[in-house]
C-alpha cells in the first residue's frame, strides 16, 4: 500500500479497467533522453505505475518520446502528456508485469521516505557462514557469486559481472537494484528491508 504522501489528484488510464491511481511524491534523481537523443539531467518529483511528474531545466514537445533512467526504479520509458514551466508529465508505456514491478518499487520508495529508513551502511553487516550464492537478472541470466557481507538492507557481492547501476537483481530470493561497483564485484541494495532473523540465520 503507498503510504507516503500522494499527489493531491488522481488520474484515469486508458488501460482496460480504467483504473484509478495516486502519484507518490517520490522526489529522486534521474537523467533521461530526447528524441534527439540529448540527454538531461532531472528529478522524478512524483510517480505511479502509470505516469511521471519530471521536473527539469528543459521543455521537452507534447507526445515526444522519453526514455529515463531513474534511480531506485531503473529504466522507464513514455510519451509527454503535459508541460510546465520547469516540469512535464510522461505516460508511461509498460507491461501489466513492469507496472506491478513498478508498484512494488514505489511502494517501498514511499514508505523509506515516510519512515526515515537508514542506509545500509547503518545496518550492521554480517558475514554468511555458506557465501555461496547466485546473482539472477530479470532476463533470466544466472551467475555464481560469493556474498562478502549483508545487511538486513543490502549485501556486497563477489561476482565476475558487473551489472550496470540501477539493474534489479536477486541474490537468492532477495531482490534489489546495484547501487555500487567495487574491485570485487558489486553492492546491492534490497527493495524491502529483509528480516533479521533470516539475516541471523545465514551468519
Amino acid at each position: 500500500m503507498l503510504t507516503a504522501t500522494s499527489a493531491s489528484h488522481s488520474s484515469d488510464t486508458n488501460d482496460s479497467g480504467e483504473r484509478k491511481f495516486h502519484r507518490v511524491t517520490i522526489s529522486v534523481q534521474g537523467r533521461f533522453m530526447r528524441a534527439d537523443h540529448s540527454e538531461h539531467d532531472c528529478i522524478v518529483d512524483s510517480m505511479s505505475p502509470f505516469d511521471a511528474v519530471i521536473s527539469c531545466g528543459i521543455r521537452p514537445e507534447e507526445g515526444e518520446r522519453i526514455v529515463a533512467y531513474v534511480d531506485y526504479i531503473g529504466r522507464i520509458e513514455g510519451k509527454v502528456t503535459a508541460t510546465g514551466i520547469r516540469s512535464f508529465t510522461i505516460s508511461l508505456n509498460a507491461t501489466d508485469r513492469k507496472r506491478d514491478k513498478l508498484s512494488a518499487q514505489l511502494t517501498w520508495l514511499a514508505n523509506k521516505h515516510e519512515l526515515g529508513l537508514p542506509e545500509d551502511r547503518r545496518h550492521e553487516r554480517v558475514s554468511p557462514s555458506n557465501p555461496v550464492s547466485e546473482i539472477r537478472l530479470d532476463d533470466g541470466r544466472r551467475y555464481p557469486c560469493r556474498i562478502i557481507d549483508l545487511s538486513v538492507s543490502g549485501a556486497a557481492v563477489e561476482i565476475d559481472v558487473r551489472p550496470a547501476f540501477g539493474t534489479m537483481v536477486v541474490l537468492g530470493n532477495m531482490r534489489g537494484r546495484v547501487v555500487r561497483h567495487f574491485q570485487e564485484g558489486i553492492a546491492m541494495e534490497f527493495m524491502t528491508l529483509q528480516p533479521e532473523d533470516a539475516i541471523d540465520q545465514l551468519s
